[in-house]
């Protein structure tokens, strides 16, 4: 009688957390060298035409969001890189759990690539580098923002999306 050999799966709640990290570092790695490209190319506050709508420009931004609390004495920094930290390692706690859930997975790749990129800009800068630069007709310009910013905003609204999925069911 042949004995049954028992495993361990690695995987959690039936899936892997590798291809999520994998998004996660595509996203960094796109972010840091965006932001390495037009810190090369550009003087602080220089804009580039595009369109009508849209230049590069190099921008510094010591809060968060739209600025937030940057004009405080620099204390915000470590606040704001703390905040990132902690939830970069809230963020792979629920990769791990939920790492066969793909909209909700993707939804926090997107946004641990994005709090990390930034997360690095803080640690290294002590500033969050942003270069892209939407406005519209005379009437003011939004605030810049980067690649880290988009995957951030672009994860919420999967994260949105797949709960409104989910209450549906």
């Amino acid at each position: 009688m042949a004995k049954s050999k028992k495993t361990f799966s690695s995987k959690p709640s039936g899936g892997s957390l590798t291809p999520w990290l994998g998004i996660a570092a595509i996203i960094l790695l796109v972010d840091q060298l965006t932001k390495i490209t037009i810190e090369k190319l550009f003087a602080y506050g220089e804009d580039l035409y595009v369109t009508s709508f849209f230049n590069l420009t190099l921008a510094y931004n010591k809060g968060a969001a739209f600025s937030f609390l940057h004009d405080q004495g620099g204390w915000q920094r470590y606040f704001f890189t703390a905040i990132g930290i902690g939830a970069a390692v809230y963020i792979i706690y629920l990769l791990k759990k939920h790492a066969g859930q793909r909209l909700f997975c993707w939804a926090l790749a997107l946004i641990l690539g994005g709090a990390i990129g930034n997360v690095i800009d803080r640690l290294v800068h002590g500033h969050v580098i942003d270069f892209l630069d939407f406005h519209w007709r005379g009437l003011g310009h939004f605030p810049a923002f980067n690649i880290a910013d988009t995957a951030i905003c672009i994860g919420a609204a999967l994260f949105i999306l797949d709960e409104l999925r989910r209450v549906n069911r």
